[in-house]
């Protein structure tokens, strides 16, 4: 398994011969975080699994959907909500084919899909859109999206209970299920909070491995994550990325 790790939440998951990317956006997108991460190059015969959790910029980019005409082998899986973002108008924009829109499965939170010998469930997220599980080549891989424990200073009681209440029901689901590799969130921005969402996994899900993302460019909260004394035990599991196109090659970890 080798993973690349682009930036923010955005990854590329190669194993089986099959290419997996999660949330991917190009990195100039956003005016107050600019990044410099880059889709890597695959070969053109290589079966590509594009997934985008929700609509959010940081999230997805109309972009992907130009990949067609390099990648013949291409499917799409977007969050339901991504379709009426797309319109008429998007696809004009970007000058691709019509007949690449058969190649997009749009999902809703609870569903299943087989795509290709790919099977892809779908969590609800907390904010927007969906988290996903992905069993692929004998690997399960989790991809949270920005399904995570979001807790705001300032914000009503019954929002934050929500939040809480809801995390803790999605999560509940991948209790007992075999999960290789999992990208959970960790979002600075959340300061005294911000561990609430993967500490909750941790405890909860019994992840072989866990990379942080989200964090917008603070790589160094893994390594202060990790240092934590309650981590002692998990610390190995978790991988640390310190910048954009990181690769970790992981064929004996991942056995």
């Amino acid at each position: 398994m080798k993973i690349t790790y682009i930036h923010h939440s955005a990854f590329c998951v190669e194993t089986g011969g099959k290419a997996l990317v999660f949330d991917y956006f190009r990195g100039d997108r956003l005016p107050y975080c600019r990044y410099c991460g880059k889709m890597p190059e695959l070969p053109k015969e290589t079966p590509l699994y594009v997934f985008s959790s929700h609509s959010h910029q940081d999230h997805f980019d109309p972009e992907v959907l130009e990949w067609s005409r390099n990648y013949p082998k291409i499917h799409y899986v977007f969050s339901k909500d991504i379709k009426k973002k797309l319109g008429n108008s998007a696809w004009k924009r970007l000058g691709v084919d019509e007949g690449v829109k058969e190649r997009i499965t749009y999902v809703k939170p609870g569903e299943q899909h087989e795509i290709d010998g790919v099977t892809v469930e779908t969590l609800l997220s907390t904010d927007s859109g969906v988290a996903f599980l992905v069993a692929v080549s004998g690997k399960v891989i989790y991809h949270a999206g920005d399904l995570n424990w979001w807790r705001w200073e300032g914000e009503p009681e019954e929002s934050n209970e929500y939040q809480e209440r809801t995390y803790k029901e999605q999560i509940n689901l991948l209790s007992g299920r075999k999960i290789d590799l999992a990208f959970v969130a960790l979002d600075p921005r959340q300061e005294g909070d911000k561990y609430l969402g993967i500490d909750y996994f941790i405890d909860h899900v019994q992840a072989g491995y866990i990379v942080p993302m989200h964090m917008w460019k603070e790589y160094g909260l893994i390594e202060e994550y990790r240092s934590l004394p309650r981590n002692a035990s998990v610390r190995e599991k978790i991988l640390v990325v310190e910048g954009e196109n990181q690769v970790i090659t992981a064929d004996e970890t991942f056995r």
